[in-house]
């Protein structure tokens, strides 16, 4: 049977929903659990290390493997290694020691993280493939492209929020063993789905070489380089700080937390998915450019700075902290999402899987260094307050790089084209 490109964008959506939402839910878990176990923030960070690390080189060789072998391989590579991770995780017990501990969880985010990126990978990739060619009218066709990937990546980042809830209920529900163990059983269900794929999707005619890896193109470096400070900007606040200011200044308990920070993500998914219509209703009629990328990014740098102010003048954290995260979800959203459409108009179908998977690399390398600075700063903080405060203000200082990186971004492709003719 010969599926559509319609057919194939959704089986490749729906795989990547039912990742996601494990995705999602094991952060929490991890986060929760080993918080629970009396882990310092460093700690827990350190747990997520080999996850993002490891999430550098799987982008790096994951477009490589996808432009050489196709991204059904890569798509399935990803599902199976994220249901190994989760099957790992079920014998950890509170028992163990620390040192023993901290090592084995930290392989299986390493599985899990490689998992991660092999999968959205592939299905950003995998988009561009699929979207019906409009050589007749260009513009159009840039239309179509932005607003598939604008539904991935809001639908996607909708149901991450979801799956912190589902972490934060599970947690409390049935205890952390069971939890992965559930989560494991309903992906292996997701990736049967996967196995009607064409095994064409994303191969180069012509198996690259090794040094393809790094993209020579302006564009993708460029938005590489502001995308690795972008990403570093939300996890350097988002990722271990912020639930554990939750827990320790506000006194929420796992569920709340959970879902608070699960809701945040599912507003944050919608703006994402709705960037094509919002701009629109702002009156922006062509699809977005440099000039774009600079405005939400100059825009966004100002609010950790803000929140920040807020908390150092003692005004009511939970509302400087609510109201500073729902302005930075809505910015930071359109942003991530002009990035990602962008990605892939900067490049060609032949060889999208290469350049995507040099892009996320930047993204990863920028999560992995939020990650571990969202634990270390925190600490330097002292107090709870003290400690999300500084991190708020690394937040600020990495959306500036940001924001100055991308005011090197060349003109898109096709314009430069159009402007010629």
């Amino acid at each position: 049977m010969k599926l559509s490109p319609l057919q194939q964008y959704g089986i490749v959506t729906a795989n990547y929903w039912a990742f996601t939402l494990t995705d999602g839910a094991l952060r929490m878990l991890v986060v929760f659990h080993f918080h629970q176990l009396g882990y310092s923030t460093l700690e827990i960070a350190f747990l997520f290390l080999f996850y993002e690390f490891f999430g550098v080189l799987t982008n790096l060789y994951g477009g490589w493997i996808g432009a050489s072998y196709g991204l059904r391989l890569t798509l399935w590579a990803g599902t199976l290694l994220q249901i190994l991770a989760l099957v790992m995780l079920i014998p950890v017990a509170a028992s163990w020691p620390k040192l023993l501990s901290v090592i084995y969880v930290m392989v299986a985010q390493a599985i899990s993280g490689i998992a991660k990126d092999l999968n959205k990978m592939s299905a950003k990739s995998a988009i561009k493939t699929v979207v019906p060619k409009t050589p007749d009218n260009e513009q159009q066709g840039q239309k179509q492209l932005f607003q598939w990937v604008a539904i991935l990546t809001g639908s996607k980042n909708a149901l991450k929020g979801v799956g912190f809830f589902l972490g934060g209920v599970l947690l409390t529900a049935v205890g952390f063993n069971s939890a992965v163990g559930l989560m494991a059983a309903g992906l292996a269900l997701a990736f049967a789905l996967t196995l009607v794929l064409p095994g064409e999707i994303g191969r180069m005619k012509q198996k690259p070489g090794f040094s393809a890896l790094f993209s020579k193109s302006r564009g993708i470096n460029v938005l590489s380089l502001a995308r690795f400070f972008l990403f570093g900007a939300r996890d350097v606040w988002f990722v271990v700080a912020l639930p554990v200011f939750l827990e320790a200044s506000l006194g929420w308990n796992f569920w709340e937390i959970g879902g608070f920070l699960g809701l945040w993500v599912i507003g944050y998914g919608f703006v994402q998915g709705g960037a094509p219509s919002l701009r629109r209703l702002w009156g922006q009629s062509t699809t977005p450019g440099a000039s774009a990328v600079q405005f939400w990014s100059a825009l966004l740098s100002a609010i950790p700075a803000l929140i920040a102010i807020a908390l150092w003048r003692n005004s009511d954290p939970g509302l400087a902290i609510t109201a500073g995260l729902a302005a930075f979800g809505v910015v930071f959203a359109m942003n991530s999402s002009i990035h990602s459409y962008m990605v892939l108009a900067y490049t060609d179908a032949e060889s999208v899987s290469l350049n995507v998977g040099f892009y996320y690399m930047a993204n990863a390398a920028g999560r992995l260094v939020g990650t571990l600075l969202s634990g270390a700063v925190f600490m330097l903080g002292r107090t709870a307050s003290g400690g999300m405060q500084a991190c708020l203000w690394v937040s600020s200082l990495m959306v500036l790089l940001s924001w100055l990186s991308s005011l090197k971004l060349p003109a898109l492709p096709s314009r430069t084209a159009a402007a010629q003719a």
